[in-house]
């Protein structure tokens, strides 16, 4: 099955071309990767242009269609997506790529969404801010045990999705990376089989995070809310 992975970018010349090696080596399907830019001053644009041709993978750049940011910028990944599997990475290295022939081979076994994950067993994070983990674990975590998820880290970005889930499930989101909860609560209430694998967080070493934890916070509560919602009082209300 081919994969096509989206890789949102914002002056991230001092990772891609690592990030470029990093899929060749660990990733052995047959791929394609997006790059998404807002602007063509971005930085990351020439450094693309001038290496890709040195890898065995198709690389292609998109500009942003909706609008900067993000969560803006994987949209336009998924419209220009072709591939039964897409897989959404993160330009600084923080995601573990070694996982990722496994996430695919649960979409070819009928999986909707797998879901990388940092707190399931034999998963972990290194690095990162003391509040962002802490929330995101008790989101994640307390999810899990409430509504049944199966996935312990709803919060994560590095999620591979099936063509069903993109083609079906419409995004309201509009800002921040809260599209990855989004899309797998959605795709829970709406039946379709969501999982996870363990997967390792690393924090960047190389530029700046573009992570705004309470501007985006807002947006996180409210898709936690929406699951409690349709999930659990449901349920209830139904016996």
């Amino acid at each position: 099955m081919m994969l096509d992975i989206v890789v949102p970018v914002y002056n991230e010349k001092d990772n891609i071309k690592n990030l470029f090696e990093e899929i060749q080596k660990k990733i052995k399907t047959e791929k394609r990767i997006i790059v998404v830019y807002d602007k063509p001053e971005d930085n990351t644009v020439p450094v693309v242009n001038e290496i890709y041709r040195d890898y065995l993978f198709e690389i292609t750049l998109e500009q942003n269609i909706y609008g900067k940011g993000a969560l803006n910028a994987i949209k336009t990944g998924f419209v220009k997506s072709t591939a039964k599997a897409v897989l959404v990475v993160m330009a600084d290295l923080s995601d573990n790529l070694e996982v990722v022939d496994s996430m695919l081979e649960k979409i070819e076994n009928g999986h909707d969404i797998v879901c990388g994950s940092r707190y399931m067993k034999g998963g972990k994070q290194i690095g990162g801010p003391f509040l962002k983990k802490l929330f995101s674990r008790i989101a994640g975590v307390s999810l899990h045990f409430l509504i049944r998820i199966p996935t312990h880290d709803v919060t994560n970005s590095f999620k591979m999705y099936s063509r069903k889930v993109l083609d079906t499930i419409t995004i309201q989101s509009t800002g921040g990376f809260e599209l990855g909860m989004e899309l797998t609560i959605k795709s829970y209430v709406c039946g379709y089989r969501v999982s996870e694998l363990p997967s390792t967080w690393y924090d960047r070493t190389e530029g700046n995070s573009n992570f705004k934890m309470w501007e985006w916070m807002p947006r996180y509560l409210y898709w936690y809310f929406f699951a409690i919602k349709n999930t659990w009082f449901r349920k209830r209300g139904t016996k």
